[in-house]
């Protein structure tokens, strides 16, 4: 690293000006994993905290719009609950509504419809204030709708319908679906919202056993045969993963966010490239001399490698931390932003990376040096 520690101070303009793109090609990267991380957790937060292996959708359902338009019924569940490696299957109803607050402010809800005593219900260590899901008009919201000035007591009623949902509980943390804060309900109660039933009116007995989808949990050490259980019970099963894809607007969210990354990355490698490609050609004579003083390509390559990695790292770092504390601000906005380790530190890897492999393309050049240029060899 002599020769490279040398020219970083000797044309320190020229790698500040390159080491300042770096740097602000991380910080767009830091806030798009920052609204990628956010829109993921606004999307499907409340699925991811689940405990839910696996869902089972009607067999006629397509999955990117499953959880909208799918039914299943308690006979399918049945014949999931008897399947090997399924610990414990129960009926599960998602709904998007729209509501009203005691004072008439407009709130929107995604209803999980669970019964209280399965295992996809709330549990006590979940329910941050109030009691956990038992009243049958009683509802357990997500921490979130505090935003909205609800709190436990409130009541809050069902637009069209007129049915009336009191809050017993709210939750701690995030949980969200379709960028909507979730309300836990009793699986009775979402039944008769599903069928668009009035308070009064009498409901179809066949709606009490009908659902969204069945959610599975396997068993400790076990995995679930899903195709088995697809033929058994005629339906479509995926992993709580997969699952995610049926939320509104997730998988084109996170496409379009993942692919103005990689485009980002691809960027950066080829500009580390084109900066180090000009910076090779002009040095060109002085690699000649230090080629006929006896230094082997390989020398020459690390230290120009190594030379590359110290812009490539410093500015990756000081980029990532101006992004860092300016995400930080975005956090206490209303936008859908959140800074989690492993996306940055992946990020982080990968910009450097990318970047290496660029320079390492661009000082290839090094081994083609003819040493007799710094003997005149070419005048």
């Amino acid at each position: 690293m002599f020769l490279a520690w040398r020219e970083l101070k000797f044309a320190r303009a020229r790698f500040g000006l390159m080491g300042g793109v770096v740097a602000l090609v991380a910080i767009l990267v830091v806030i798009l994993s920052g609204l990628s991380s956010g829109l993921v957790n606004d999307g499907v937060s409340g699925l991811k905290k689940l405990p839910v292996t696996a869902f089972a959708f009607d067999e006629e359902t397509s999955i990117d719009s499953a959880f909208s338009r799918s039914t299943v019924t308690r006979d399918q569940l049945d014949d999931w609950a008897e399947q090997d490696g399924v610990a414990e299957a129960a009926l599960f109803g998602n709904q998007l509504v729209n509501a009203e607050g005691p004072d008439g402010e407009a709130v929107d809800l995604a209803l999980f419809g669970v019964a209280p005593d399965s295992f996809v219900a709330p549990t006590a260590d979940q329910v941050l204030e109030g009691e956990g899901l038992d009243a049958p008009d009683g509802i357990v919201v997500s921490e979130t709708i505090a935003d909205q000035g609800l709190a436990v007591g409130d009541t809050v009623t069902i637009d069209r319908l007129g049915t009336e949902l009191t809050i017993v509980g709210v939750l701690d943390g995030q949980h969200t679906y379709g960028h909507v804060d979730v309300a836990y309900v009793p699986l009775a109660t979402w039944q008769e919202i599903h069928a668009g039933a009035m308070p009064g009116d009498d409901v179809r007995p066949e709606a009490y056993d009908e659902a969204t989808a069945i959610a599975l949990r396997a068993a400790d050490d076990a995995d679930i045969d899903l195709a088995a259980g697809d033929a058994a019970a005629a339906t479509t099963a995926v992993s709580l993963e997969e699952s995610f894809d049926a939320s509104p607007g997730y998988a084109a969210e996170t496409l379009t966010l993942d692919l103005i990354q990689t485009f980002l990355y691809a960027i950066s490698a080829l500009v580390v490239g084109a900066f180090f490609t000009v910076w090779t050609i002009q040095r060109r004579h002085e690699i000649a001399v230090a080629r006929a003083m006896g230094a082997s390509t390989g020398y020459l390559v690390r230290d120009a490698l190594g030379q590359a990695a110290a812009v490539l790292v410093g500015s990756t770092v000081a980029g990532m931390a101006v992004g860092v504390g300016f995400g930080a601000l975005l956090t206490s906005t209303p936008m859908p932003f959140a800074l989690e380790p492993v996306p940055l530190a992946v990020a982080a890897v990968l910009l450097v990376g990318l970047g290496l492999v660029g320079a390492a393309a661009a000082v290839g050049r090094i081994a083609r040096v003819d040493p007799l240029t710094a003997l005149g060899g070419q005048r």
